[in-house]
């Protein structure tokens, strides 16, 4: 059941991004709105249209947060297995993303002023040639 879920959410959310989504939910706007005439405009005309927007929004909720839930946990996977293989890279950044909020933001704010003074960055040269040295 888990991993047909998976699968069933990722299709959902990448289809639902994608152009194709884009022209079938047009269609059926303007299918909807040219009907109007055809039902009077009366309140179960629009009553379908508030219905069905609805419920296909309540369900997309939960799979593109799947999808997303999914996307950020492997990131964060890769980016731990980086920093653990990485032999100058602080180990201590690995699982921050348990953390606050605040300290999330005391640890960015600790970050940029090691890189400079009133979070001033040096040139992006700089960075490299930093980065390259770690070779």
């Amino acid at each position: 059941m888990n991993r047909f879920f998976t699968l069933f959410a990722s299709r959902t959310a990448s289809f639902s991004g994608s152009p194709t989504a884009f022209v079938v939910a047009l269609g059926t706007i303007i299918v909807w709105g040219v009907s109007g005439p055809l039902f009077g405009f009366s309140e179960v005309w629009q009553l379908v249209i508030n219905t069905g927007t609805t419920i296909v929004t309540f369900l997309m909720i939960f799979l593109v947060q799947n999808s997303q839930n999914r996307d950020s946990a492997a990131m964060e996977a890769k980016l731990d297995e980086l920093l653990r293989a990485v032999e100058q890279a602080r180990a201590d950044f690995i699982g921050i993303e348990h953390l606050t909020e605040e300290e999330i933001e005391e640890i960015r704010a600790r970050l940029e002023k090691e890189n400079g003074p009133e979070g001033e960055k040096p040139p992006p040269h700089h960075a490299m040639a930093r980065l390259l040295s770690r070779r």
